[in-house]
């Protein structure tokens, strides 16, 4: 087989394309003939040593593939040989074959592409966790979403839309178009305005009930105060520490640095709250986490999950993937073709 292949912590040209052994299903794996794979912002954190996840290197990245099951492992049902599947992957996911717990793998939509169906797992999984299962959204409250022209935020807008909950986003004025035609109410320019200001302005000086903020740092500050009364601060990925021109993993400590300390006390003073999310952390909870893929899945064949790839790169050609997400060109999903 052949996986992109992270050689050490840098740059883009630390990714190189390299052969490997196939690998063999044991116990209730099955192995998957990729078609597509997913970028995530982790992969480049991971990429730059900034993801705590990953410590050993050299290392393949990669969280969420689609394609075919070509074996199964002894103790598998072996029904899934030959199915086009989706499946989410501790790490691996850059590779053209990849071996993955029947747990986590599922039936892929026929309506989908293997393109669109490798866009589904993280973001969606995560936006769903943030708004409904966390986050407990309803039609009649406001939310903010952050970097709403990203996959998370675009799998937020879809559920946000199902929900029929009011939808304030920030991006870039170039994708504000876009944003609005597939749900989004208000869309808001954080380069040229002051975001905090104009929620608050939007939802006549109350804030928001619940905020979707991936930045971390003192952005976290921000959104915390521009919640409503019974709000919710959901935060997601410290995706503001690839930007810092801090060098190595002082661009994750100055992040840290100027994250808030939240207290008991002002909490309920306010009736607030905040929590994190990582998907990436829930593989003991395969069976709670095949309930949210289920109904996402479901909510694909009803057709309001509608996965959006911006763009797909070659398998080889990770590095560049991984710069153009880098830079936020990308409106949706970034995916991988071996």
């Amino acid at each position: 087989m052949r996986q992109a292949v992270i050689t050490a912590p840098g740059g883009t040209d630390r990714i190189v394309l390299r052969d490997a052994p196939d690998p063999t299903p044991s116990g209730r794996e099955l192995r998957i003939r990729v078609r597509a794979s997913g970028v995530n912002f982790a992969d480049i954190l991971a990429r730059q040593g900034l993801y705590p996840d990953v410590s050993n290197f050299p290392a393949v990245v990669g969280y969420e593939v689609s394609g075919v099951v070509d074996a199964v492992g002894p103790d598998a049902d072996p029904r899934w040989a030959g199915r086009d599947v989706v499946a989410v992957t501790h790490f691996g996911g850059y590779s053209d074959t990849v071996c993955v717990p029947e747990d986590w793998s599922f039936a892929k939509p026929a309506g989908l592409s293997h393109e669109q169906a490798a866009a589904v797992p993280v973001t969606y999984l995560a936006a769903w966790q943030l708004m409904v299962v966390m986050g407990s959204l309803s039609a009649d409250e406001t939310v903010l979403i952050h970097n709403a022209g990203g996959g998370v935020g675009l799998a937020a807008i879809d559920i946000g839309r199902h929900i029929g909950a009011r939808m304030i986003g920030t991006a870039s004025s170039h994708k504000h178009e876009f944003l609005t035609s597939r749900g989004l109410d208000e869309a808001i320019d954080y380069r040229t305005n002051d975001w905090a200001a104009e929620t608050m302005r939007l939802t006549g000086g109350r804030g928001a009930e619940l905020i979707l903020d991936p930045f971390g740092g003192s952005h976290w500050k921000q959104s915390y105060r521009a919640l409503r009364p019974t709000g919710r601060l959901g935060m997601f990925s410290v995706s503001g520490a690839v930007s810092s021109r801090l060098p190595g993993k002082l661009k994750l400590l100055g992040l840290v640095a100027r994250m808030p300390l939240f207290n008991p006390v002002p909490l309920m003073n306010r009736n607030l709250g905040v929590f994190g999310v990582h998907v990436g952390h829930l593989f003991g909870e395969a069976q709670k986490v095949r309930g949210w893929m289920g109904s996402l899945l479901e909510g694909v064949e009803d057709g309001w999950v509608r996965p959006h790839v911006d763009r797909s790169f070659p398998l080889g050609a990770a590095g560049e993937a991984h710069a153009y997400l880098e830079g936020r060109h990308n409106i949706g999903k970034v995916i991988l073709v071996p």
